[in-house]
């Protein structure tokens, strides 16, 4: 089927771009204009009493949409921030640890800049003690019982390999130490239930809703496990909303996932995301049948590239026959940066990291584009 119409405001203010990003910035749904409008109207029409609105209505129906998305069955469990960097910095300075002088990290060496350059920086000042493995090999480091804080993506942002350790990662973690992070920003609205309540409840994930949840920038959020972290030293006044734990004059806490709350926040974000769902539920259009449709792209994309420069890559996440897979294909090449220069002069939007061009693919795409795309690609040096 063709699902360009939902997108009718995002091609017509650009109608001969060829956009196959959207693992990288999504298009916006028209449904996304449609809850900026409405907190625009909510502001002007209740001012001083939106937040009522908003705390009440408007979260918690996302909250909703959260969990039944991951799988979790647990709304409160859900807390929302500007971006996943700001719930980084509140684990890491939450997180118990041996040796009070330092935080003792696992990671991979495939994660997003947001943790990998925070966790560096931190390291340069050496309270930090950094270790680094390749993605297969966290869980058996994490064994070790060497660390405070591991964390791990669910899907690589490089490669699109699919890290399948997270239900052994979640076991090893304790509400004392250590805590076990799932970055899920690339399975979030990309794979089919992917944090379970199993999972969820001894873990942390970390998402956001510029990318496969198609409402752009703004909104970071965490599914917090109970008992992880009853009093984050990093709080905002949200924090103390709703059953408090501490005795009045004193710093209190809710005892959900609003204890990570901050403060202040532009609610627009969570109006896009609200009316995006309930778009899709009117489409009838799930997580599971969105990624069958990029699925048989992916397949028309791969038998279209034949005999073009681009068929001569690594593609670094091969399809697998019908299993999960990464929204997006990862092409190695020494030529990728090359090829994203030469596309993004014909007006097709990719990207590269490195030696690899990624091209992601979504609900806006179809058989057409896939066509357009082969022509380029035979251009491609």
């Amino acid at each position: 089927m063709n699902y360009k119409h939902l997108f009718s405001r995002s091609f017509s203010a650009a109608p001969e771009r060829l956009h196959l990003a959207a693992h990288s910035h999504h298009l916006w749904p028209d449904a996304s204009f449609d809850g900026q409008m409405e907190c625009w109207n909510d502001a002007a029409r209740l001012a001083d009493r939106k937040w009522d609105h908003v705390m009440l209505a408007v979260w918690t129906h996302a909250q909703a949409e959260v969990a039944a998305e991951l799988g979790t069955g647990d709304p409160t469990a859900v807390v929302f921030a500007a971006n996943t960097h700001d719930f980084i910095i509140r684990l890491a300075a939450a997180c118990p640890r041996a040796d009070p002088a330092r935080l003792r990290v696992l990671t991979s060496d495939g994660e997003f800049h947001s943790a990998r350059r925070q966790f560096a920086r931190w390291a340069e000042d050496g309270w930090l003690e950094l270790e680094t493995v390749p993605a297969d090999d966290v869980l058996a480091a994490a064994r070790r019982g060497e660390h405070d804080f591991i964390m791990v993506s669910q899907v690589l942002f490089g490669t699109g390999h699919i890290v399948r350790d997270i239900d052994a990662l979640a076991a090893l973690a304790r509400p004392e130490g250590p805590w076990v992070v799932i970055d899920g920003y690339h399975s979030f609205m990309a794979l089919d239930a992917p944090f379970q309540q199993i999972v969820a409840s001894s873990a942390f994930y970390l998402a956001g809703t510029y990318k496969y949840a198609m409402a752009g920038e703004g909104l970071g959020l965490m599914h917090c496990p109970p008992g992880f972290g009853p009093r984050p030293p990093i709080t905002g006044w949200y924090a103390e909303f709703g059953e408090l734990t501490a005795p009045p004059g004193g710093v209190g806490y809710t005892k959900d996932a609003m204890r990570f709350m901050g403060a202040t926040f532009d609610p627009s974000s969570l109006y896009r995301f609200v009316a995006i769902r309930r778009m899709l539920a009117a489409q009838g259009l799930t997580t599971a049948r969105i990624s069958a449709h990029v699925a048989a792209l992916h397949s028309e994309l791969l038998d279209a590239i034949a005999g073009t420069a681009l068929a001569d890559a690594q593609l670094l996440n091969p399809l697998d026959g019908g299993g999960d897979h990464a929204r997006f294909l990862a092409f190695r090449s020494p030529g990728a940066a090359g090829w994203q220069a030469q596309l993004m002069d014909a007006n097709c939007i990719t990207d590269v990291r490195g030696d690899v061009l990624r091209i992601g693919l979504g609900l806006y795409h179809d058989g057409a584009d896939i066509a357009a795309f082969a022509q380029l690609a035979k251009k491609l040096d």
